[in-house]
């Protein structure tokens, strides 16, 4: 039970900041790349690609490499369920 209460702390972390929500949010309309997301936040890509990272070390989402380009999906279904269920509101 003890590491069912760690993972949730540690998505509550993941999903703490609102650039990484944003992310997210973008995401849901289905897989981008980092100019797309960026371009969709109207962010610096620095920073697209930071919380990326943060996002993907923590099993949210997956990147896969196209090229030169990754392109990025949302893996955890818990979560994706849960912004869903956000946006309905």
């Amino acid at each position: 039970m003890q590491k069912k209460i760690q993972k949730l702390a540690d998505q509550f972390k993941t999903l703490g900041n609102p650039i990484r929500i944003s992310i997210l949010l973008c995401l849901l309309n289905g897989q981008s790349n980092v100019t797309k997301i960026q371009n969709c936040l109207n962010i610096p890509q620095s920073t697209v690609s930071k919380h990326l990272g943060i996002l993907k070390n923590s099993g949210v989402i997956e990147g896969e490499r196209n090229g030169l380009e990754v392109i990025y999906t949302i893996t955890d279904e818990a979560i994706k369920n849960m912004l869903l269920s956000f946006i309905k509101d």
